[in-house]
C-alpha cells in the first residue's frame, strides 16, 4: 500500500486526501478467519476496513481482534464502532481522534464511498519530512514538496529538504 501525497494540494494544513494510504486493502464480511489473517500478513498490514458486495464499510477487523475474539469470519471478528474522516478532514484534527480515541487508523471517505486509510504511521510520515521554500522561508510538511510555495508561489523546484534534528 503505497502513501498517496498529493503535492499540489499539500499546505501549511494537509489534509486527510494528501497523505492517505490508497487503494486500501478491504475484507469482504464473510472472509473466514484463516483469510482475514492471510490478508494481514500477506500484505503486512494491522488492520482492514470490512466492506459489503458495494464497497461500503461495515467495519473494521485487526490483529487485535483476531486474537481476542472467537468469531468465524470477518462479519463476527469485526469491530463495528468504526470512526472515518472525509479527504478533506485536517491531519491535526486526525492526530487528535488517533490520540483522544487511542485508535490506530481512520477510513478516508468521498461521498460515502472507502477512498484511502490515514494510519498513525502516514501522520508521522508526514510529521518527519519538511519542505523549505528557498525564496521566501515558508515550511511545509510532506512526502513531497508542494506544487508550488503556499506562501509566495514559487515552483517546487525552489524547496528543499529540511532535515529534521534527531529526537523532534
Amino acid at each position: 500500500m503505497a502513501t498517496a501525497i498529493d503535492p499540489g494540494r499539500l499546505s501549511a494544513s494537509p489534509t486527510a486526501g494528501d497523505i492517505m494510504s490508497s487503494p486500501v486493502i478491504t475484507i469482504e464480511r464473510g472472509a473466514t478467519r484463516a483469510q482475514v489473517a492471510d490478508t494481514l500478513t500477506g500484505h503486512g498490514i494491522s488492520a482492514a476496513p470490512v466492506v459489503d458486495e458495494s464497497g461500503m464499510v461495515l467495519g473494521l477487523v485487526s490483529e487485535y481482534d483476531l486474537l481476542a475474539k472467537t468469531g468465524a469470519d470477518a462479519a463476527a471478528l469485526m469491530t463495528t464502532a468504526v470512526i472515518s474522516v472525509s479527504t478533506d478532514c485536517a491531519v491535526s484534527d486526525i492526530s487528535h481522534l488517533l490520540v483522544d480515541r487511542r485508535i490506530r487508523r481512520v477510513p478516508v471517505l468521498r461521498d460515502g464511498a472507502l477512498v484511502g486509510i490515514v494510519s498513525r504511521r502516514d501522520v508521522i510520515a508526514m510529521m518527519a519530512t519538511e519542505w523549505v521554500c528557498g525564496v521566501c522561508g515558508e515550511p511545509v510538511r510532506g512526502e513531497q514538496p508542494p506544487a508550488s510555495c503556499p506562501k509566495c508561489q514559487a515552483d517546487s523546484a525552489r524547496f528543499v529538504l529540511q532535515e529534521q534534528p534527531p529526537g523532534t
